[in-house]
């Protein structure tokens, strides 16, 4: 029987990803992942193992590849950036699975650029949030705009990935003006680009300068609520405490 790990690297660089995740990484003979992942993992301790490339759009095939060389006997691993589970590709793995009965499928988690993100920002998580995506590839885009009424009617702090590309220039400026029905053109924002990577960076800006702009598939937006606020220059949503 073979085994398949299925990864989180994080950011992608070593200090970023769990012990766990690089134990996998060093017992695994072969590596799967998207072409750009795998070149943040060419960077490490790993350039000397086996790795094969996938592009953009060929996630299912990346994953009966991962499948098969298990199947063979081989320990592999698919990698993901952030965490495996969260738009990752541990679902259809595992959904794939009853087709590879004999291998053993291990998901392990990694810190997703969410929490990454947050954590370069200040503390914007800290109190209720919701993460959306706003690829409309395998989502219809009224099914994104609802999700996002819903979520700024409830309050919440809002984390959205994928907030724009070469053919989705628009996207985050159509998202924000949804926000806008219900949250306030003063509410604080920010955006977190390249997380733990090179040219990391981030700027704090209000919702209505925010819609706007334009960002790219290395960016992560925060959207606040109400209670967020800026404190000596980082974005903190606070928990309730009373100080």
């Amino acid at each position: 029987m073979g085994k398949l790990f299925v990864i989180g690297i994080g950011p992608g660089n070593p200090d970023s990803m769990t012990f766990r995740a690089a134990n996998a990484l060093e017992c695994s003979e072969v590596i799967f992942g998207y072409t750009p992942y795998l070149d943040l993992l060419q960077q490490g301790p790993y350039a000397k193992k086996e790795m094969v490339s996938t592009g953009m759009t060929e996630e299912l095939s990346r994953c009966r590849l991962a499948l098969a060389s298990a199947s063979s006997g081989k320990t592999a691993a698919l990698v993901c950036s952030g965490d495996a589970g969260i738009y990752g590709l541990a679902s259809p793995v595992l959904e794939l699975a009853p087709d590879y009965p004999d291998v053993e499928i291990e998901i392990i988690p990694g810190v997703s650029a969410a929490m990454s993100g947050a954590a370069l920002l200040g503390a914007p998580l800290g109190h209720d949030f919701c993460v959306i995506s706003l690829s409309d590839r395998l989502t219809d885009w009224n099914t994104i705009e609802n999700r996002l009424r819903i979520a700024a009617e409830g309050d919440f702090v809002i984390c959205l990935y994928n907030p724009g590309s070469r053919h989705r220039k628009d996207v985050l400026q159509r998202a924000c003006h949804v926000l806008l029905e219900k949250k306030a053109g003063s509410t604080y924002c920010a955006l977190a680009k390249n997380i733990g990577r090179e040219g990391e960076e981030y700027e704090i800006l209000s919702l209505h300068n925010l819609s706007k702009r334009q960002a790219d598939m290395f960016t992560t937006v925060y959207i606040g609520s109400s209670q967020t606020k800026e404190i000596q220059g980082r974005l903190v949503t606070p928990r309730g405490y009373r100080i």
